[in-house]
């Protein structure tokens, strides 16, 4: 999933953004370009919003931003990007000047969804799979488990793909299990998500509670990269064991389809707007330099994988090169359980 480079990278882009504040650089920007969508999903109700879109215009202007490089991963979604009416356009315009962008769906509409990645060539595919076909039928509210399928068997070879799965409320261990075998079986990537209530999204159900939950993550997990340590340490911070600070809002960032740019996906926080400030203003003004460094410093209240994935692999990567006690030296101090004591490699391998 993630080459040697990957990780060189982002760690020079940590050490710049925590002693440049004011000249951070992105190593990634999500554009939820429109509320547009054709699902009726129960863990999303962007689909009751009314239609709104980030123009190509707007989107122009973004990308003229000093915090965005040619490293910088664009991710385009919704909503679900391909609804968007200048989709063709805006496709078109990063295939042309600035490749390095992604691509999320929900694969209901199967031939736009090759055509453009066949034209427009993006860096890497991420398609939504949520479960068998009764799961599908049931959490997204129509028959769309097929055409999912059809996209993944007509590009796999073509373009990066990755399944995109998420445990909520409406599914279950089992339907990852049956996701991982569908991934393994076309032999490509699989990358899980854990549900979580994000205001963009007019999520309102509660956090994901479960019985015995380590017991029950399925085997076939080990046979991913990246997914086991996600999923296993979500139940030590759903119990309030595991305390990470967060450093992923220092480097990643979205914009919402009405312009707003907020702190982080979970929070209520707003940074700014497009259509009122600059983004290099938005992300490293002052104001959001202070904000930034405070909720980086204090807040653990969420386990979205856009963000605590960043936490895990920078963390469980210092521990590879210093003791713990070095780190917290620099970094402050963290636990991934209730024994403050233990490193990630002892409790993943316990």
């Amino acid at each position: 999933m993630y080459k040697l480079t990957d990780y060189l990278y982002n760690g020079l882009l940590y050490l710049n953004n925590m002693s440049r504040p004011r000249h951070k650089r992105l190593s990634q920007l999500m554009l939820y370009a429109t509320t547009a969508c054709q699902s009726h999903c129960k863990h999303c109700n962007i689909w009751q919003k009314k239609h709104e879109h980030l123009s190509l215009d707007d989107i122009k202007r973004v990308m003229h931003s000093r915090c965005i490089t040619s490293k910088t991963t664009i991710g385009l979604e919704g909503g679900e990007f391909i609804l968007h009416p200048q989709a063709d356009e805006i496709m078109a315009w990063f295939h042309r000047h600035h490749p390095n962008y992604t691509l999320l769906t929900n694969g209901l509409a199967p031939q736009r969804i090759i055509q453009a990645v066949r034209r427009y060539r993006p860096r890497h595919l991420y398609v939504s799979l949520d479960g068998d076909k009764e799961t599908y039928q049931r959490m997204r509210g129509c028959d769309g488990y097929g055409r999912v399928i059809e996209v993944v068997e007509a590009l796999r070879g073509e373009v990066a793909l990755s399944l995109m799965f998420c445990l909520s409320p409406w599914n279950s261990f089992k339907d990852m299990e049956h996701v991982i075998n569908v991934a393994l079986h076309y032999g490509i990537d699989v990358r899980i998500g854990i549900y979580g209530t994000m205001a963009f999204f007019d999520t309102t159900s509660d956090l994901l509670t479960m019985s015995d939950y380590t017991g029950q993550i399925p085997n076939n997990i080990h046979k991913t990269q990246e997914n086991f340590d996600f999923v296993a340490l979500y139940d030590q911070w759903r119990h309030g064991n595991l305390k990470l600070r967060c450093k992923s809002i220092m480097s990643s960032l979205v914009i919402h389809s009405n312009g707003d740019v907020p702190l982080c996906q979970n929070l209520d926080v707003k940074l700014g707007n497009i259509h009122e400030q600059p983004l290099d203003d938005i992300f490293n003004g002052s104001l959001a330099c202070e904000t930034q460094c405070r909720y980086s410093r204090q807040c653990n209240d969420c386990w979205i994988n856009f963000h605590r994935k960043y936490d895990i692999i920078l963390m469980r990567n210092f521990e590879r090169l210093l003791p713990k006690r070095v780190i917290e030296r620099f970094y402050g101090p963290y636990q991934w359980t209730n024994d403050p004591i233990i490193t990630y490699h002892k409790l993943l391998q316990s």
